[in-house]
């Protein structure tokens, strides 16, 4: 078996999932899903900094294609609706851990052994395998391949150090046990600052979003987690002996219900929590490490204190945690633990974990026709016609591209609309659907020769534009609904 430190350093360009072991990687089933998430009304956090560009280039990309299946897709995320945003994107991760991916998306895992909450989302591998196809995410996936790329080698370097320093502590030779597997994976496309882990059999994975800082902390708790996770499951009979000690853990308001019912779980995580107090070094250890486990007590993790003394014990001695593992658990004492618990004070709700968003970028630059445009678009809106049109005029001979061009024909038709030049507005705005303008461009070009038509009595040639103006795929929710005003005829009427 291939020491995690070691296959977690061969970092390759994103492969399918289900790739070699311990590796710190991107996943195209999460990239399908989520690309169809993001398409199917998941708007979280669309406006923060810390977002992938790919997020926007992707929704920009999708939302100017024809998608026969979006439709259906959207009605199946509204009938799966689930309590929040977090909540939504974690349902669609577990689906994606759980398929083998495109061009098929089958389940990996035997039907019986799917997460209930996977089980329920009957129908969505179908759909899945259409809205793949249909939305060309293949040419996607491989567009956003230079960004994941990076993202992976800015996580390269610490949560090699991170792993190499858990398994150092553990005195843990390979990654654990074998045939297990640990996963980390890169994800572009859902709100920053999340991270959500899963464990399906002998899997554990890790899915990080965006962050303006990387997030190596968290990678080390759920390694330490993967590593810790069997040591319980091997030795569940000698602390099922603890178990009483749970009680203390009820009133616990920052504890999440899980480690309430499964004291199992509870001494893992405890564990857990003592390990990362025992790793911390530097100036001010011993008060920061106090810090730590006085803020785990008070979240509810009740053994925290108990087994950041043990491991003081522990590291005095050659045995790996592994091997020491019993000792711990056999000497939680509890008419002692009972003392130490009987008067703790719990939080009244979880600590809130502040993250840093990513500087908002300055825009670059403008120069040539694009600074003539912002200009000419700046006159417009002054009413400084005459001046709007000069710069407005210089842009065509200026350039080859026909969508910049169709954004000056646009201005002007504009121009001449406010100058009650209604036959000249309508050859200019006409000139701008020959250019093969951009989606918001195009609608509004339509919707207003939809009102220069019902201006002048044309009403099925005004339906025919409002019509069209709505078939625009990424067209403005705002033309969408002129255009509908205009298909009701509260243009015609008055004007009349």
């Amino acid at each position: 078996m291939i020491p995690l430190i070691l296959s977690i350093l061969l970092v390759g360009s994103a492969h399918a999932q289900g790739g070699a072991q311990g590796q710190l990687d991107a996943s195209p089933a999460l990239f399908s899903v989520l690309a169809a998430l993001n398409q199917a009304g998941y708007d979280a956090e669309i406006q923060s900094t810390s977002n992938s560009a790919v997020r926007h280039l992707v929704r920009k990309a999708l939302a100017s294609r024809d998608i026969p299946s979006l439709a259906e897709l959207k009605r199946f995320v509204r009938d799966h609706r689930q309590e929040n945003d977090t909540a939504l994107l974690s349902l669609y991760i577990s689906f994606a851990l759980c398929v083998d991916g495109p061009p098929n998306f089958r389940y990996r895992l035997r039907r019986n052994d799917l997460p209930p909450e996977v089980a329920a989302l009957e129908g969505l591998q179908d759909l899945m395998k259409r809205f793949h196809k249909e939305a060309g995410i293949d040419e996607l996936w491989r567009q956003a391949q230079p960004e994941i790329e990076r993202l992976i080698g800015v996580y390269h370097q610490p949560v090699s150090e991170a792993v190499l320093l858990a398994n150092g502590y553990m005195r843990n030779p390979t990654s654990g046990v074998m045939g297990r597997r640990f996963q980390v994976y890169l994800d572009v496309l859902g709100a920053p600052h999340q991270i959500h882990t899963r464990l399906y059999g002998d899997e554990f994975f890790v899915v990080l979003t965006p962050s303006a800082d990387p997030v190596v902390s968290d990678i080390r708790h759920a390694y330490l987690q993967y590593l810790v996770d069997p040591l319980t499951l091997r030795h569940a009979e000698a602390i099922d002996k603890k178990k009483g000690l749970g009680d203390f853990a009820q009133p616990a308001a920052g504890l999440p219900a899980i480690y309430k019912q499964d004291f199992n779980l509870l001494v893992q995580k405890c564990l857990v929590k003592a390990i990362e107090t025992r790793l911390l070094s530097g100036p001010g250890t011993a008060s920061r490490r106090q810090q730590m486990v006085t803020q785990a007590l008070a979240e509810g993790y009740i053994l925290t204190p108990y087994f950041a003394e043990a491991l003081a014990e522990y590291e005095k001695q050659e045995q790996s945690l592994r091997l020491y593992f019993p000792d711990l658990i056999n000497g939680i004492d509890l008419a002692r633990e009972d003392k130490r618990l009987e008067n703790v004070q719990f939080a009244a709700a979880p600590q809130i974990r502040r993250v840093r968003q990513a500087p908002k970028p300055e825009p670059p630059a403008l120069t040539g026709v694009e600074k003539l445009l912002e200009e000419a678009e700046g006159q417009l809106e002054a009413k400084s016609l005459a001046a709007a049109r000069t710069l407005f005029l210089q842009v065509p001979p200026a350039t080859d591209d026909k969508p910049t061009q169709a954004k000056a024909y646009y201005g002007l038709a504009r121009i001449a609309i406010r100058e009650n030049d209604p036959e000249l507005g309508e050859r200019l705005f006409k000139k701008t659907l020959e250019l093969d303008p951009e989606p918001v461009i195009k609608a509004w070009s339509l919707v207003y020769l939809g009102r220069l038509s019902d201006i002048a009595g044309e009403s099925g040639q005004a339906a025919a534009h409002y019509k069209a103006a709505l078939a625009v795929k990424g067209a403005s929710e705002k033309a969408a609904q002129t255009a509908e005003q205009g298909l009701r005829g509260e243009f015609r009427r008055k004007s009349q």
